[in-house]
């Protein structure tokens, strides 16, 4: 099933004090497995960027001048996602954003029954411990070095990935880049690995425990055999 994965930068925490989108980035995967597509724009949010705003993804009002509006380029996101679903961290905050851009530019809103939210599984699954992205990248050791600043493309790349752990997928060897021809101040190209299948040895006290049980059982099938052959009774 095809899935994208979704993140965006913006100026603020709030769309109600009038914060915008700056990046959006999305990433195609099949079955969990990335599929090559991608779709990255920078945005002019025709506002001041607070500094604290650019001191988590670097973006500022020089960098964005030039780049087009969410108006310009909306036609060709909402062809990019289609109907497929939206895997997000925190999908609360990114379509609250997404929606208002839309909603802005005369489009209709995206349903919240799209959005799969990855903050909600992990806390599911990983209770009353961090999960934000870098946590979570710790976890499951997924290398993030390269996230200096945030940025929606390699955001999206390493959501993937946990996506991945989160799922209960596993694949080995398979590894994926990101790159763009536009300068960003930030690492935009990372390439990382999904990890090696994990295979978890018996502890002692359950081989002991194991073995107590088979003695239990009497005349077992498995002592009439002899290097794979049943053996042969006078």
């Amino acid at each position: 099933m095809k899935e994208i994965i979704l993140d965006t930068e913006t100026t603020g925490v709030k769309v109600s004090e009038g914060a915008r989108v700056v990046e959006i980035g999305c990433l195609e995967i099949d079955d969990l497995i990335p599929t090559g597509r991608t779709f990255q724009k920078y945005l002019n949010p025709q506002m001041p960027m607070p500094k604290e705003a650019e001191a988590i993804h670097g973006l500022s009002d020089v960098f964005l001048a030039d780049k087009p509006l969410f108006s310009e380029i909306v036609d060709e996101f909402l062809e990019f996602i289609g109907d497929a679903p939206l895997v997000i961290h925190n999908a609360s905050f990114d379509m609250e954003f997404i929606n208002a851009e839309l909603a802005m530019a005369g489009y209709k809103r995206l349903p919240m029954s799209r959005a799969i939210d990855t903050l909600i599984i992990a806390r599911k699954k990983f209770p009353n411990t961090s999960v934000s992205l870098d946590s979570l990248c710790k976890r499951f050791k997924i290398d993030n070095s390269g996230r200096t600043f945030h940025g929606a493309l390699l955001d999206v790349q390493l959501l993937a990935e946990v996506y991945l752990h989160l799922s209960g997928g596993q694949q080995s060897d398979l590894s994926f880049s990101i790159s763009t021809k536009e300068f960003s101040p930030q690492i935009i190209e990372q390439k990382t690995s999904f990890l090696e299948p994990r295979h978890f040895p018996a502890l002692p006290e359950e081989l002991t425990a194991h073995s107590k049980f088979l003695e239990q059982i009497s005349n077992p099938a498995w002592k009439k055999m002899e290097n794979g052959k049943w053996k042969m009774e006078n």
